[in-house]
């Protein structure tokens, strides 16, 4: 079976092609850059609108596919801004009603742990999960996938996102902040917000602001941020592969990009004899290949859904899923 997956949670809209034996076929997206300040839902929506139609019609003719071809059509269900979400729900919809087949809603979050499991040898990881808006470290337990530890406020890509507003640096300030760390030196003084197994962001933000106004150099705020912030992403995940008993980990999320953080997480990983597993780059930020490898799943494992029970869900959180493909 070949299925067609769309992601729209947030800033970007994918469409992904994929079959059974979790080959893909095709990828393509685009992302929604606002002029200026942060996302607004609306006007991010409004980009998926419009995008959209043309990204299915490229994923399609670029896999060299008919839409005959195509057996289910998944979509992300949640968690994400309700405008986006809603766009690309009705999609899905539209797909299945024109092509008569039939249509599943994923979730965002495990879609990353399924990409993030295909095509490597993890047989069954612990996934540090570090993205704008979300921020978990999970494993699988008993039927789901359970949250061990997590964001009490803010995502950890959002805080380094308005950071960088604050800092002139732009929006997606992820790339600018990690080459700028690079040559910083000095280590300022931040909260380290590690609340047993939880972490929080926004007042980490507050003393970035605070050492900004002082006119400190910004290669040394952007080193101190990535160290201090990562240090603690790095903590929770080890003492959740000790709480889980677990050898592996998968990284995903845009922030997973970074690579002072996935050298920390692989520095500790080593020292606890565990392996570190990545997907492709590409694969670490949204897309829709994940939602169409999640749907597969999802779909084969007995899971089917009625027009009626694709109604979005901007809180759909990881562990309300039934993983019935393990």
């Amino acid at each position: 079976m070949i299925c067609l997956g769309i992601e729209g949670t947030a800033h970007t809209v994918g469409v992904g092609l994929v079959d059974s034996s979790g080959r893909v076929l095709s990828d393509a997206s685009d992302m929604f850059r606002p002029p200026k300040g942060g996302i607004h839902p609306r006007e991010a929506a409004n980009h998926h609108a419009e995008l959209v139609s043309g990204l299915i019609e490229n994923a399609v003719e670029s896999a060299g596919l008919d839409y005959s071809d195509i057996g289910l059509v998944s979509f992300s269900q949640g968690p994400g801004l309700g405008p986006c979400l809603r766009t690309v729900a009705t999609a899905a919809r539209a797909l299945s009603i024109s092509l008569s087949i039939p249509v599943i809603g994923v979730n965002h979050c495990v879609a990353h742990v399924e990409i993030g499991r295909l095509g490597n040898n993890a047989r069954d990881p612990l996934m540090l999960y570090a993205s704008g808006g979300n921020t978990q470290v999970i494993a699988y337990s008993k039927g789901r996938y359970r949250v061990f530890g997590e964001t009490m406020d803010i995502g950890v890509g959002n805080m380094l996102d308005k950071f960088g507003i604050m800092a002139g640096l732009g929006f997606y300030a992820g790339p600018r902040i990690e080459e700028l760390a690079k040559n910083g030196s000095v280590l300022l003084e931040l909260p380290y917000s590690v609340k047993g197994m939880d972490v929080a962001f926004s007042g980490i933000l507050t003393a970035a602001r605070h050492h900004l106004s002082r006119g400190v150099r910004i290669e040394d705020l952007c080193f101190s941020l990535q160290e201090t912030v990562f240090a603690m992403l790095t903590e929770i995940t080890e003492r959740a592969l000790a709480q889980a008993e677990k050898n592996e980990v998968v990284l995903a999320g845009g922030v997973a990009r970074n690579r002072r953080l996935s050298g920390m997480v692989r520095s500790m990983a080593s020292e606890r004899g565990a392996s570190v597993y990545e997907p492709p780059f590409k694969y670490l930020v949204d897309n829709g290949v994940m939602i169409a490898w999640n749907g597969l799943l999802a779909y084969g494992s007995g899971q089917r859904m009625e027009l009626k029970d694709t109604v979005v869900n901007q809180r759909y959180r990881t562990d309300q899923v039934e993983v019935t493909w393990r």
